[in-house]
């Protein structure tokens, strides 16, 4: 804890005389670097948060996040799932799924994605997404489909066309060879996420899947289970299961995806924190010119029976609170600039998403309250050495030429 006299004396050098223009402007100067850098990487964060929330929402809302079967892909298919796998679903009933990697064929064109069957209702995360149809209307038997809009553009498709799906794990042997099982399928709906989701997946009656996979009316892939957090999978796939079962979730297939996005907001934000470092810096060059210039006060001071430690204490608390004022307000204007970014971005007449799209911002409080706090840190690190060249500094020596 600072002495209270050497709290006033650092508040008032802080502030500067008249005369001390160049000092206390390298001063102002190093609470500035510190209020922009901590406001750039607190919206910077804000906004790669709202992207990956973003990503979380469309791709892992629609996909199986997680489904757990039988180690040989080929699960009996019950009523209710065993009591393991319904502790852990914790956003829903684990529901019975049939998943394969497919490949559909219109009259034009000819794609591969992955094909879900799965129990029609109207609580299916997907269902609010569907923009053609419902897919509570998937009828066992009907052999009808759901597929993204941007499968459906691609391929030149839309509601009552047909067709041909093919399953090359469930090929059989013909006289003309080894065929993939396959079926003519109705498209019966579109759904749209708006993401590369809407590519790949297809989702059909989990009976017609089964019957395409040559699975008999016992038998599915797995259970599907559903979390509040998908990033949860990490976590719940270390947990032992019972022989025999195994696990498979999202990272399989976009694991890749959210390690880049991830990866990206880290480096973002290792560089907009150099901003910070920098800033620190600056405070090291404006505490030693204030050393220099302050010697002979000092010396004074020290004369009048003040202590290194209390001499340290001046430079370190003149030092820290422009790091803290910086800091403060840089969190405060990040915050405003975060949450009024689209507004900002409209009135400048800069048109990020050509569909009336926005920035997806996501503020994390603990987030900006670690941003805050490490700019803190750093910058009452940063007046160490100055403080320290402070209280070695010799009466005698300062005072011999005054």
């Amino acid at each position: 804890m600072f002495h209270p006299v050497s709290t006033f004396i650092g508040l008032r050098y802080l502030r500067g005389r008249s005369g001390d223009r160049f000092s206390r402007f390298v001063s102002y100067m190093s609470t500035a670097g510190i209020t922009i850098g901590v406001m750039s990487l607190i919206t910077v964060l804000s906004v790669m948060n709202g992207f990956e929330s973003q990503l979380k929402d469309k791709i892992l809302g629609v996909m199986p996040q997680a489904i757990v079967s039988s180690v040989d892909g080929k699960t009996p298919r019950s009523e209710s799932a065993p009591e393991f796998i319904a502790k852990m679903s914790t956003a829903g009933h684990p529901e019975p799924i049939v998943q394969s990697e497919a490949v559909i064929q219109s009259a034009k064109q000819l794609s591969a994605g992955l094909l879900v069957g799965i129990k029609p209702s109207d609580h299916d995360p997907i269902e609010q997404h569907v923009i053609a149809g419902r897919l509570s209307n998937l009828k066992s038997g009907s052999y009808q489909v759901f597929v993204g809009s941007t499968l459906a553009r691609s391929m030149d498709i839309g509601p009552g066309d047909k067709v041909r799906l093919m399953v090359t794990s469930a090929s059989q042997f013909t006289p003309l060879g080894r065929i993939p099982s396959q079926r003519i399928f109705t498209v019966a709906g579109i759904y749209n996420t708006g993401s590369d989701v809407d590519g790949q997946l297809m989702l059909t009656h989990i009976d017609d899947a089964a019957r395409l996979m040559r699975f008999n009316q016992q038998t599915m892939t797995g259970w599907r289970l559903f979390f509040d957090d998908p990033f949860v999978v990490a976590d719940l796939s270390q947990q032992p299961l019972p022989q025999g079962w195994q696990w498979q979730d999202w990272r399989d297939q976009r694991g890749e995806l959210f390690q880049a996005v991830r990866m990206e907001k880290n480096m973002m934000g290792l560089m907009l924190g150099l901003i910070v470092g920098v800033a620190a810096f600056n405070i090291i060059s404006a505490l030693i010119m204030v050393v220099m210039e302050k010697q002979a006060e000092v010396a004074i001071l020290k004369t009048q029976g003040m202590t290194d430690r209390q001499v340290m204490s001046i430079f370190m608390v003149q030092g820290a609170s422009s790091g803290i004022v910086g800091a403060l307000i840089g969190g405060g204007l990040g915050v405003l600039l975060a949450s009024n970014l689209n507004s900002l971005l409209e009135a400048a007449g800069i048109a990020l998403f050509s569909v009336g799209g926005s920035l997806p911002v996501v503020i994390n409080p603990v987030q900006i309250l670690v941003v805050i706090t490490l700019a803190v840190m750093l910058s009452l690190l940063a007046t160490l050495f100055p403080s320290y060249r402070a209280s070695s500094v010799k009466p005698a020596e300062a005072l011999r030429y005054e």
